[in-house]
């Protein structure tokens, strides 16, 4: 397999048959990459929290199933595995400033989170944006390990679909509207 990789030093791009990639071109490759953006919440007996993410994806429709990627050291992986729930909120073109409160860009933590945008909740209980995009209500109901992160499986169990409009993608280390 061929296989180009980014200089660090020079930003330029160099052949390598053997070398393994760093962490650091594997990140700047994932760069490349646009993602939607999503803030995935939880609520329950173990508390309500929240977190920004990327690593999102549809796994089947029958029956509907979502998959969602989580560092296992972040704070928010047991709280939500302990409430057995969590709601997928695809953000809308305009919401960078509520994508970087729930990626601790600005030191809010916990509930304090839940004090920027509208929340309501479907039947989970698993907060629900009420300008998502998309609100996919989830059932936690497989954790797989996978590097770094945990792979939390969920059935869908209520979906609310919000307005049209431009929905906010990550790219290149920065958010746009799309």
């Amino acid at each position: 397999m061929h296989r180009v990789f980014i200089d660090d030093a020079f930003g330029d791009a160099h052949d390598d048959h053997a070398a393994t990639p760093t962490e650091q071109a594997f990140r700047e490759a994932m760069s490349r990459v646009p993602g939607a953006v999503h803030v995935v919440t939880t609520a329950g007996a173990a508390g309500r929290m929240g977190f920004t993410a990327t690593s999102v994806a549809a796994v089947s429709d029958a029956p509907p199933t979502v998959l969602v990627c989580l560092n296992r050291a972040s704070q928010v992986l047991p709280v939500l595995e302990a409430n057995g729930v969590f709601c997928v909120n695809t953000l809308a073109g305009g919401e960078g400033a509520l994508a970087d409160v729930f990626a601790g860009r600005t030191g809010l933590f916990g509930t304090a989170r839940f004090r920027s945008g509208g929340w309501t909740t479907l039947d989970t209980g698993a907060p629900t944006l009420v300008t998502a995009r998309a609100a996919v209500d989830c059932r936690l109901v497989k954790a797989v390990d996978a590097a770094t992160h945990r792979i939390l499986i969920g059935e869908v169990q209520a979906l609310a679909v919000g307005a049209e409009g431009d929905s906010l993608v990550y790219k290149g280390r920065r958010y746009h509207a799309l």
